[in-house]
């Protein structure tokens, strides 16, 4: 291969690595997210609320279809009240007068005699079984009923869909915090490597007679700062991992699989090409946006709805209802079939409440105000998200225009602790401008590490205040 092809070889690796590691990130946050979706647990409470929602909804649509219920009752009564009818004072004396004239005539007496009779109004035994079959044919508050329960199942899934958007962010925030924690273990344990390298430099000019001992004290000082500094941020990285894990309803402590950071600036044109090349400058642009696509405005505008059919439920508390029912079955002293035992009975059934003396207004009343405050909070949460929005924005815009800065500081950072390096060598610098110029490079290196993230996180917490979908690729 010719040294120009070695060249071209070497610019295209060089012009497709970012596109490359931005193509593994995002591959690498989709899988993290779809994992999430579907482990979540506070996402699949939320996916119960709406099928139990929408459970409700099939009930409150099946109160126009016909009931047919069964019911049976076997009495066995002892006791009750009673009534004597005295029959047998009344007919027996002409019973005896008619007897003694059939003798007169030689012929046997006819007629018996009969006791006094006594009723009892409950019988010792009866049983009563039948099918009721009703149809209601006029009920207004059945279909404020079912507006009233399909808004409530608009509203749980829009509250779904508002957690699922929200799950989506903080999983990639998380995982951006994971991999920036990591990028600064990398950046500390350079330093350290080079503390260490230091240290043991200073002991052999300090065995040779050539510096103090406070030089050698204060490289070692030194380093252990950067170990204590690493420390922290390996705890900053496992702290990110429990809480990713912890999203994805796995073990705190499984491991999560890194890739390479994307290049921010590239990233940000990518996921925000949608809105066009000037539209991160125009908030109020980005306000109407994220406005048509929250999932929490259209929870409260289905709450709203919610709330409007409740008052109309209890506004149709003042009309009436019809019904027809229809009742069939057996009654009798025992079970059986045939005449006598067998009864049907159809009935038009009205039921209008004339008067409650202000029961009724005052349930509607409570309805209205429920529905203000829905309203009020349609307000608030506009405002909100408004308010979300702009924030969201500012930071992307403050983390860009810093990332040059930060590049800068590196650069020159990187510079002079080469030119401090080479003096070290030499013998022509103080040890403490040696450690000055590296503990300045340490943290240029960590202030770009830091600013390069925040510009993902920003971009991630701006797309979730647009509700955009996560771009792949």
């Amino acid at each position: 291969m010719t040294t120009r092809q070695w060249m071209l070889t070497i610019l295209l690796a060089a012009l497709m690595s970012p596109a490359l590691a931005q193509s593994d990130y995002s591959a690498q946050v989709a899988q993290l997210i779809d994992a999430g979706r579907a482990s979540n647990l506070a996402l699949q409470a939320a996916g119960t609320d709406v099928r139990r929602a929408q459970a409700q909804l099939d009930e409150a649509r099946a109160r126009y279809r016909p009931t047919l219920a069964l019911s049976a009752r076997y009495s066995h009564a002892d006791g009750g009240r009673t009534q004597s009818l005295p029959v047998g004072d009344l007919v027996n004396p002409a019973y005896q007068t008619l007897n003694e004239l059939l003798q007169a005539q030689g012929q046997p007496p006819r007629f018996g005699t009969i006791a006094n009779q006594e009723i009892r109004f409950l019988r010792e035994r009866e049983q009563d079984t039948r099918l009721s079959l009703t149809q209601p044919l006029y009920a207004p508050a059945i279909a404020a009923g079912i507006d009233a329960a399909a808004a409530t199942v608009a509203a749980s899934d829009a509250a779904r869909a508002a957690y699922e958007r929200s799950l989506e962010r903080d999983i990639e925030v998380a995982y951006l915090d994971f991999l920036r924690a990591g990028e600064a273990i990398k950046i500390v344990e350079s330093s350290r490597d080079l503390l260490i390298e230091n240290l043991r430099v200073n002991r052999v000019l300090f065995d040779n007679g050539k510096i103090t001992r406070d030089q050698v004290l204060r490289a070692e000082a030194e380093k252990l700062a950067v170990e204590q500094q690493l420390l922290d941020a390996g705890n900053r990285q496992t702290l990110a991992r429990n809480y990713l894990n912890f999203l994805l309803n796995r073990p705190l402590d499984a491991d999560v699989a890194s890739a390479a950071a994307p290049e921010p600036l590239a990233h940000v044109r990518q996921q925000l090409a949608a809105l066009g090349a000037e539209a991160i400058d125009d908030d109020a642009r980005l306000e109407t946006q994220a406005k048509g696509a929250r999932f929490e405005l259209r929870q409260l505008e289905a709450q709203s709805r919610a709330a409007q059919a409740a008052v109309e439920a209890e506004r149709a508390s003042y009309l009436p209802t019809l019904a027809f029912a229809l009742d069939a079955g057996i009654q009798g002293e025992d079970y059986g079939f045939g005449s006598g035992r067998n009864f049907a009975m159809a009935s038009l059934v009205l039921d209008w409440r004339i008067a409650d003396f202000g029961q009724r207004r005052s349930r509607v009343s409570a309805a209205r105000a429920s529905r203000e405050r829905v309203e009020i909070a349609q307000a608030e949460v506009a405002q909100q998200i408004s308010l979300e929005v702009r924030q969201a924005a500012d930071r992307l815009r403050t983390a860009q225009a810093s990332l040059d800065t930060a590049q800068a500081r590196q650069n020159a950072a990187t510079e002079a602790f080469r030119i401090a390096a080479r003096k070290r060598d030499a013998g022509s610098i103080a040890q403490v401008e040696f450690i000055d110029a590296r503990s300045a490079q340490t943290s240029a290196e960590l202030n770009l590490n830091l600013t390069r993230f925040d510009v993902l996180v920003s971009l991630a917490q701006l797309r979730a205040a647009l509700a955009l979908e996560n771009r792949r690729g």
